[in-house]
């Protein structure tokens, strides 16, 4: 995973969770038995997330590294 796919997922997950929290506190006064964290939902979330961006930058990463940069650029 590159840096920067690195640090938008976890700059995307941290407003994630401050707003999950935010609107769970909100949901807690209308309905019956919601809790305001979740620990184990919101890790798991989280990995769930993480996982996937990493695969989602992964995947055209590695297949831009199998590009040969001369032929790319004679077709320009």
């Amino acid at each position: 995973m590159s840096k920067q796919g690195l640090r938008l997922t976890l700059a995307g997950l941290a407003l994630g969770l401050v707003g999950s929290l935010v609107v769970t506190r909100a949901l807690q006064s209308l309905l019956f038995g919601v809790g305001v964290a979740e620990p184990v939902t919101m890790l798991s979330v989280s990995a769930i997330l993480v996982a996937v961006a990493t695969f989602a930058t992964y995947v055209p990463a590695a297949r831009a590294t199998r590009v040969d940069p001369g032929r790319v650029l004679r077709e320009e």
